[in-house]
């Protein structure tokens, strides 16, 4: 069973950083795409870009690319979400996800079948 779990969420300012953490098990994590998710209040589940499951190329929501950024460590089965210059707009529950589908470049929303329960990012003004 795949079994994803997030953290490093928190409570930041307006322009600070925060690293997020999604630890898998269940199955090889060196052959699966991972990707990341947010969802604010009252809006819908928004993509914010994924990893290959090499780690060797990564693809970003328009609106975060520049500064957010994915990263994995296939030996201890993580993956990153690095976030700089935070903005009260990203406020949000951050979710991490894997592709059912080995081999993935982890660029299509709807290849990401597995999920964690997500952690809390709140950015203040």
């Amino acid at each position: 069973q795949v079994q994803l779990l997030e953290s490093g969420g928190g409570l930041v300012q307006s322009g600070d950083s925060l690293r997020l953490s999604c630890v898998a098990s269940g199955r090889s994590f060196s052959r699966f795409a991972m990707g990341w998710f947010r969802q604010a209040p009252g809006k819908d589940r928004q993509f914010i870009g994924g990893i290959a499951w090499n780690g060797r190329s990564a693809f970003y929501n328009p609106s975060v690319e520049g500064r957010f950024s994915i990263s994995r460590d296939n030996g201890n089965s993580t993956a990153y979400l690095q976030m700089n210059s935070l903005k009260p707009e990203d406020t949000a529950v951050y979710y991490c996800a894997s592709e059912a589908r080995p081999f993935g470049l982890g660029r299509r929303p709807a290849e990401y079948s597995y999920w964690g329960p997500g952690t809390q990012v709140t950015v203040s003004s």
